[in-house]
This record gives C-alpha cells, structure tokens and sequence, in this order.
C-alpha cells in the first residue's frame, strides 16, 4: 500500500496518498488475480458454475491495468480510476458487487490528497453502504458480509498507523470468511467457503504480504488445491435458480435512466440483478431467460456498447466433465485473437477474450501494438512523422504464453486471428498450437483485418458463452465469413503505396483525378477494388452503397463495425445511416484503428465491416 521497504516492525505510516493507494491497489489486484483456479474450485453460491475466480481475476486486471497507466497524486484521483477501471471490467456478481463497493469508496475520498486511517476507515463503509443499497437482495455470508465487517473493523480500531490497521483489517477478513458457512445452508453442505468472500479477503492479502515485503507468499497462491472440485459435486439448484442466462450488458449515454429506474425495468426479467451506474455507464447483471429483452431496454435508452449472455447450466455441465484426474472449473471455450482486430477495451474485457499483441518495428525500436503504443497516440504520429514503423506477427512466445493462459481458464481454445493473405500469424498460431500440450485448440483464418475479424472473434466469445464446442464455432466461422466482410477508403495513397496494395501509377492517376478508391476484402481474403468516387464527400454515400450491395436484401441478422484513422466524426453519420436502413436495434460497434491497421492506411482511412449470420 504504501513503501515496499515497509515492515511490521517500522509504523508510523499515517497517511494514504495517490501513490500509495496506487502500489496497494495494484498488489491487491495481483495477489487476488493468482487466486482464480481455487475461487472456481469452490464456486458454488449463487449458482455452481465455476466461474467467481475467473470473473474476480478479469475484473482486478482491468482494475490493475487502470491504474499501472496512471500517474494520479490524489487519494481521489487514484480510488476514481480504480473504480472506474472495475465497473468497465466487471464480470458477474463478484465483479459487479466489488465495483459498487469501490465507487463508494471513491465518492468518500473525492477531492482528497491524502486520507488518514479514520478516514480510510469511513471511506470502507461508505463502500459497503454503497452496496447494500444497490442490491434487491442482499444475502449473507457472502463478500457483502465479510466487507462490512472488515470496513466495522476499520473504523473501530484505534490505530493511526496503517501498517497496524491493515493487520487488524486482515484478520477480521479471514475470520468473517471463516463465518460464511454458518450462513449460508449450501456453503456448509459443499464444506467451503464463500467464493466471492474469499476473493475480497485475498486482495487484502496481497496489500499486507507487500507491506511485509513478502513476495514468495504469491507463488503460493498460485497451486491449485487437491481434490475434487467443490462446485462439480455441488447439484445445480433448478428449483432456486429458475433463470438460465447470466446477462451482462454495458451501455453508455447523455440521457441514461437513474440506477433506481433502471433496476424498476429490469427486475421484471429475472433475478440476481445488480445495476451500476456511472457518470455516462449503465452496467447491469441479470440472470434471465430472454437476454435480448435486456438488450432492448438497454438499446432504448442509450448506446448498447458490450453485452453477453452466459448459459449457466452448460457451464455446470462442464466443470463435470472437466479434463484431468482433478475436477477443475473452468470456461467451456476461451477466445484468443491479435490486435489486428480492432475490438474495443470494453468488449475484449466483457467477454475474457485474450489478445496477442502485433509488433511495429522501426530500425532498433519496437513496440507492441495496443500496449506500448495506443491508436489513438500512433494516429496523432501519423500527422506530423515522415517515417513510420513497418509491423511484423507476434513473437512465438507470445502465441505459446497466451495459449497456456487461455488453457487455464477454458476447456477448449477457439483463435481467431488476421487474415492469412495479410500476415504469416495464422500459420504461426497453428505452429504455436501444436506445441502447447494438454490444451485443445482451434485455429481459425479470419481471411480479414479489423472489426471484421473483430465481428468474427467477438461471435466466436459469444458462441462459446452459449455452450458451443471449439470445433462447432470454427465450422460456423469460416461459414459466415463467406457472407461477410469489410470495405474502406482512404483519404492519402502514400501509406497504401508503402505497403505495395497499390502501384505508384495509379495513386498519382488517382490523385490527379480526385479518386477515392473504395476498396474491401474478398471472401478469399483479398484486397480488391469495390468501387470508386469523386472526392470526400461522395465517398461516404459510395461506400454505404457497396455495403448495400453486398448483403442479401433479404438478410434478417446483421451487425456492423466502423473503423476509422484520425477521422472519429465520421462515426456517427455512418452509424445513423446504417441504424436507418437496417433497423435502430441493429448492433454497431466502432473502433480507431489500431497501429498495426493504420499504417497501411494513412490518415483520414475509415472502413465499414459488416457479418451476416442468417
């Protein structure tokens, strides 16, 4: 929490600032994230699906994640980005109940520099206040039980050192969790502990054995336990559990309903509902049987920007068919994909998909595309810089490193990477696949770039959530990939001509004459000419009429994605005018394009991708 040079035997620690709150948050994140295999393992409240430790373990690295960019000196500064970095990773009940408890937490410290035990006391149950009163049911002998004794713990002690308070807190953690089967009927019959509960008393964990300078401790946490897994013996409660579909949807907006209005709508779909909301974000989480009705409310009142919805039975099945001599919980299929696929944060995060990071390479320097260089700095390059990076396919120890992780969380591995016409990644994840043992993975030819491979990856999550088998998602792959696919334009050849897409003659053919060439992919994966226009502006209605073309007039399921390179006003116009042809309910994402896109593309490039999945 504080100096990593601290110990038990050197108090005195009598203030939190920015700094301090960041190194222990960050810690907490870490230590709580190794947990995860034995969180699912004993994953059986509210319902047995095995997943509390992977939904704890994505929600804290996107908490992590947050706050290792952020260079905040204020207590405030620091708890508003953690807070706002755990409601866009928030993944089930556990994810959802520790965003609601954070966001109190931050309301409590806003405008302060640094905060005093007392203060850091107060602000725990302020956190804890903040959930209570967001939850329709609040059931003890869950982390809501063991959070409120833990901030009660902190605002009665009488320490002013934080070292002190932070013992103090943890053990009062450990023996509230240690209550939880006394109260609740199915934690006792398992012979666990709650789940959830545990998960928050782990992140306490990780700040004291940093305030100890422990480091050893964590690898502990990182075996897996012995046995049969608690949630494979546990029966799923049909008769409690009526719903089948753990929803989840975020959507953003000026004019989004109040917390309170939305959980009045809501209520009426299911069950262990839980609504965040958030300066312009309305999250939720419902179990439910019609998650499309949740999306629809969510639609009409502002943008649906993520949304999935998880079969809770066809997970409990299989955690019982789990593979290996220990029954582990687990995701029954993980989605891998590269950068190249231009999906956004908030999706990549909702639905757990791992992402391998292309590399841009200039002269000795290089970067990861998406973590060292975001698109939005590598567009403002593009601007000013007369030499750009050229890009090159992940390092195989990138494939074979997250192959191995995706394995862990899920029985099977479906990946979905940049067109094999474009780039060697596809036969480099093949090579890579071939080497991980004990994980069965699928490969799958995107025969694209950009939102649609981001469309085919985004289908392949949700598939996946749904039950689908690895090999049944690449089959229903590669057959909407023959009906989909991608067009784009660009405002200047210099960067095309680069790559060799097109010849220097035509560019200046092109350039004297004022063409703007509409160009796309070919369901084999090619780079060809769609069509063409006289200037900027007819290129915007030209190119919505190649889309047009392109789909089935009869198509009932479509979705989109808009992609663009320092030119975001585009967006909305190309959205309104799609939602007009195609319907207001029609899902449309958009992302800027990332490095390893844009530096084909130049400047001012936009593209619209559609999948038809009739």
């Amino acid at each position: 929490m504080f100096n990593q040079e601290s110990s038990l035997s050197s108090p005195q620690i009598a203030y939190v600032d920015g700094p301090r709150l960041r190194r222990s948050l960050i810690a907490a994140c870490e230590y709580a994230e190794r947990q995860r295999a034995e969180l699912n393992r004993i994953n059986v409240f509210p319902v047995p699906d095995g997943d509390t430790g992977t939904n704890l373990a994505l929600t804290v690295r996107s908490i992590g994640d947050h706050l290792r960019g952020s260079r905040g000196r204020s207590v405030s500064g620091v708890a508003s980005e953690a807070a706002e970095g755990a409601v866009l990773g928030a993944r089930g009940n556990v994810g959802m109940m520790l965003s609601h408890f954070l966001l109190g937490f931050a309301d409590s410290v806003q405008d302060r520099t640094r905060i005093t035990t007392g203060e850091f006391g107060a602000a725990l149950g302020a956190g804890v206040e903040r959930l209570y009163s967001s939850l329709e049911n609040p059931v003890e002998g869950t982390i809501l039980t063991v959070m409120r004794d833990t901030a009660t713990a902190a605002r009665q002690s009488e320490a002013d050192d934080f070292v002190t308070l932070v013992v103090e807190v943890v053990e009062e953690a450990r023996v509230s969790l240690s209550r939880t089967p006394e109260q609740l009927a199915v934690l006792k019959k398992a012979g666990v502990v709650d789940a959830g509960a545990k998960g928050f008393v782990s992140m306490l964990e990780g700040v004291l054995m940093f305030l100890e300078g422990v480091t050893d401790a964590v690898d502990a946490g990182t075996r897996e336990s012995a046995g049969l897994s608690a949630v494979a013996l546990t029966e799923y409660p049909e008769a409690e559990e009526q719903y089948r579909f753990c929803t989840e949807a975020l959507a953003r907006g000026d004019a989004l309903p109040t917390q309170l209005e939305a959980r009045d709508v809501l209520r009426e779909f299911g069950d262990s509902l839980i609504v965040i909301r958030s300066t312009d974000v309305l999250k939720v989480h419902v179990h439910t049987d019609e998650p499309e009705d949740v999306f629809a409310y969510l639609r009409s009142v502002g943008d649906l920007v993520t949304h999935k919805a998880e079969d809770m039975r066809v997970q409990h099945a299989t955690i019982g068919s789990s593979r290996g001599h220990i029954k582990l919980a687990r995701r029954p299929v993980t989605i891998v994909t590269d950068s190249a696929c231009d999906l956004s944060e908030e999706i990549i995060r909702a639905h757990g998909i791992h992402v391998i990071p292309m590399t841009l390479v200039q002269g000795e320097q290089t970067w990861r595309d998406g973590v060292d260089l975001s698109a939005t700095e590598f567009h403002e390059r593009l601007r000013t810089d007369e030499t750009l990076p050229t890009t090159s396919q992940p390092a195989p120890a990138e494939f074979l490193e997250t192959f191995r992780s995706a394995g862990e969380e899920g029985e099977e591995v479906v990946g979905v990477f940049v067109g094999s016409t474009l780039s060697g990644t596809v036969g480099a994840a093949e090579v890579a696949a071939g080497r991980v043992e004990d994980v069965s993975i699928r490969v799958v030819d995107s025969l694209g770039a950009s939102l649609l491979q981001g469309l085919m990856t985004l289908k392949a999550a949700e598939l996946g959530e749904l039950g689908w088998d690895a090999d049944k998602i690449k089959d229903e792959l590669i057959r909407i990939r023959g009906q989909s696919g991608i067009v784009f334009t660009v405002s200047t050849f210099e960067r095309l001509i680069a790559s060799g897409r097109v010849g220097r003659g035509k560019a200046l053919l092109g350039r004297f004459l004022g063409v703007k060439p509409i160009l796309g992919m070919t369901p084999e994966g090619a780079v060809a000419p769609f069509g063409k226009a006289f200037g900027d502006k007819r290129a915007r209605p030209e190119l919505l009429r190649v889309v047009r073309d392109q789909i089935p007039a009869d198509t009932e399921k479509v979705r989109f994605g808009i992609v663009q390179v320092d030119i975001p006003e585009v967006v909305p116009e190309i959205t309104q005018a799609l939602k007009v042809e195609y319907g207001d309910h029609v899902d449309v994402l958009s992302a800027p394009a990332t490095p390893v896109i844009a530096t084909h593309t130049g400047t001012g490039a936009w593209g619209v991708a559609w999948l038809v999945e009739d």
